[in-house]
């Protein structure tokens, strides 16, 4: 099975995870700076797919109700967006709880009465 299913590689990596990675790292951004649930991230980055799947197909001549080219489009944006949201819920955190809370890497924050 062709993970490309025919299209240029250099497409997927401009429009998949340049374009649409960077467009679901700052929509997972704007979810944890409203303090929303990441749940709603998964409903958000499903439409996101959609959306990557029909410029594939309106520009590159894609296949569009292609079942693992939708997949592999859903999992960049979702990995992406997770991404931008637990690196901004971490800084935040930390920033507005500071008697709280200090930094434990990217993705994570420690109880200060832990450490």
């Amino acid at each position: 099975m062709d993970f490309f299913e025919g299209q240029n590689p250099l497409v997927f990596l401009f429009l998949s995870i340049v374009l649409g990675g960077g467009v679901a790292f700052m929509a997972g951004r704007g979810q944890a700076k409203g303090w929303h649930s990441p749940i709603s991230l998964v409903v958000f980055m499903l439409v996101m797919a959609c959306a990557l799947r029909f410029l594939h197909y309106a520009l590159f001549q894609a296949h569009l109700l292609s079942i693992t080219s939708f997949l592999r489009d859903g999992v960049v944006c979702e990995v992406f967006a997770f991404i931008g949201y637990r690196m901004t819920l971490a800084r935040q955190m930390v920033e507005k709880y500071p008697w709280l809370y200090s930094r434990s890497g990217p993705f994570n924050w420690r109880n200060k009465v832990d450490a």
